[in-house]
């Protein structure tokens, strides 16, 4: 092949080739986004979230994930967290309230949310972090993984590093409602039909392993999906006649059929917006 067709041929790649994403400015944002195609890191100036004090039942997870953070935010040695459980019940509520709370300390701790989708992603993002002043917790939110599904092999990056190790300024928190990020009939199936079928359902199962901290999230009672209604009313100074808000709030979550946190918060939306309320 001739040097001229060479040349058109590299020039045609190097077109091809996204260009490398410039170190982003961390200090801009108390939060990011991370993007592929190309990669990228949006800032967030104003992260959705909800007030600790409002998170109502979750008091030993909070004061753990909490102690957690608050290490790895003073360079101490923190784990990586599995907040597992129940869907509503304020999983990713909790992450990003805890990241509130310690940050007004420490500035410099940073929240990136990476999309499931994008975990094969997942060591260009560490190569940006890993070179930053700042400590980061990586929030993977409603994490699992179906039949065919190999990102989880990319999530292990994240857990383990490979021979580089995790970044020491990050760590990571996934929310998930699968205690092993697997359905169980995967499982099952890996049991049936691999030749080793115990490997193969250690492979997908020590995954969750890997996290230091398992964090359960189970369906509230009566009671506190009550108390959660009252917390809020309290800190919006909508007044309601007890047996008459106790008597809504019971009726709606019936119509639902659950009772969590997110339906607590539906039902005060609605009172909310009823009273003339903005929230």
């Amino acid at each position: 092949m001739d040097q001229p067709t060479l040349s058109r041929i590299a020039a045609a790649l190097e077109r091809m080739a996204p260009a490398p994403m410039p170190a982003p400015d961390f200090t801009a944002a108390p939060g990011f986004v991370w993007h592929v195609e190309p990669d990228r890191l949006e800032p967030v100036a104003r992260i959705n979230r909800v007030r600790m004090d409002l998170l109502v039942g979750i008091d030993r997870s909070r004061d753990t994930l909490l102690e957690n953070t608050r290490r790895f935010a003073r360079g101490f040695g923190a784990n990586n967290a599995l907040l597992w459980g129940a869907r509503g019940m304020g999983k990713s509520s909790l992450v990003k309230a805890i990241h509130a709370e310690v940050s007004a300390d420490h500035p410099d701790l940073k929240l990136v949310e990476l999309q499931r989708e994008d975990l094969p992603s997942v060591g260009r993002l560490l190569t940006h972090l890993r070179a930053a002043p700042q400590r980061f917790i990586l929030f993977c939110d409603d994490l699992s993984f179906s039949h065919d599904d190999q990102h989880y092999k990319s999530l292990k990056a994240v857990l383990d590093g490979g021979i580089e190790g995790r970044p020491e300024n990050v760590v990571l928190y996934a929310t998930s409602n699968r205690r092993h990020l697997m359905p169980r009939d995967m499982i099952e199936n890996e049991r049936s039909s691999a030749i080793n079928p115990s490997e193969a359902v250690e492979e997908k199962v020590s995954l969750s392993d890997r996290f230091g901290l398992w964090l359960g999230f189970h369906p509230c009672n009566q009671d506190d999906y009550l108390a959660m209604i009252g917390r809020y009313c309290a800190h919006y100074d909508v007044t309601v006649e007890p047996e008459v808000l106790r008597a809504e709030a019971i009726e709606w979550q019936a119509t639902r059929g659950s009772r969590s946190g997110r339906v607590a918060w539906q039902f005060f939306t609605d009172l909310a917006g009823r009273h003339g309320v903005s929230l």
